[in-house]
């Protein structure tokens, strides 16, 4: 019986030790997914809306003399390393910047807004690691699309159904860029961060316009920095 036991014991170690961890460096030492919703700031220094309303609309107020306004997003990421980690993802600006004195070239008294939407994918490499905080930079490419937005505020109401007193003029393009940020695992899977990103837009040289004179306001290279505020879970595989 005692020999039975002492040959039974050491196989009953081995097999505790071989149940896998879920604490958060176990995750990082092994292939994971990461969901991560972003919120924050994205800016156009040399592109307001309008000469009337430079600097944007942000909770903060305004911002240079270009357009800023508020920007929410999500990433996923597959960290296929503890060193690299490669995904897609989207950012979008959900209360864009108004003009409520635009008159275009009709005279009229209208209102213009521009949003923005963009979708695409990036690497990023994790340089410095330690148990808890993480350091990293990274590239993103993609598609932008920008959406002008003129809208009539006079004349009488009609139903909907004959039409609605707006139009929206769509430009389209590619961005490259580069990013940095950092990670903060604050909870078993749960991470928080900040992040930073410079992108450069390139849009088409000849804007697209309506048959009332209302164009896109954007062509060519612009120019765009974005900073956000990160909140992730890591998915185990």
């Amino acid at each position: 019986m005692a020999a039975w036991l002492g040959a039974a014991g050491p196989a009953h170690a081995e097999n505790t030790s071989r149940v896998p961890s879920t604490s958060p460096e176990s995750l990082v030492g092994r292939p994971h997914t990461i969901a991560e919703l972003e919120a924050g700031i994205i800016a156009l220094p040399n592109a307001p809306i309008s000469r009337r309303q430079e600097g944007g609309e942000t909770p903060f107020g305004t911002i240079g003399k270009g357009d800023a306004t508020v920007l929410v997003g999500m990433h996923l990421l597959y960290r296929a390393s503890p060193a690299f980690a490669f995904g897609a993802g989207f950012l979008l600006g959900p209360q864009p910047t108004s003009d409520t004195q635009y008159g275009g070239q009709t005279g009229l008294k209208r209102s213009h807004a521009r949003s923005y939407l963009l979708v695409g994918g990036e690497l990023r490499y994790i340089p410095f690691r330690s148990k808890t905080l993480e350091a990293w930079f990274g590239l993103t490419v993609g598609g932008v699309i920008i959406a002008d937005r003129f809208s009539t505020d006079t004349g009488e109401k009609v139903p909907a159904i004959l039409g609605v007193p707006a139009v929206t003029v769509r430009t389209e393009g590619y961005t490259v860029g580069v990013e940095v940020g950092g990670s903060w695992v604050f909870a078993d899977r749960w991470v928080a961060g900040i992040i930073a990103r410079t992108d450069r837009w390139k849009l088409p040289d000849s804007p697209q316009c309506t048959s009332i004179g209302d164009c896109g306001t954007l062509t060519g290279t612009v120019e765009s920095i974005q900073f956000g505020l990160t909140i992730g879970y890591r998915i185990p595989l």
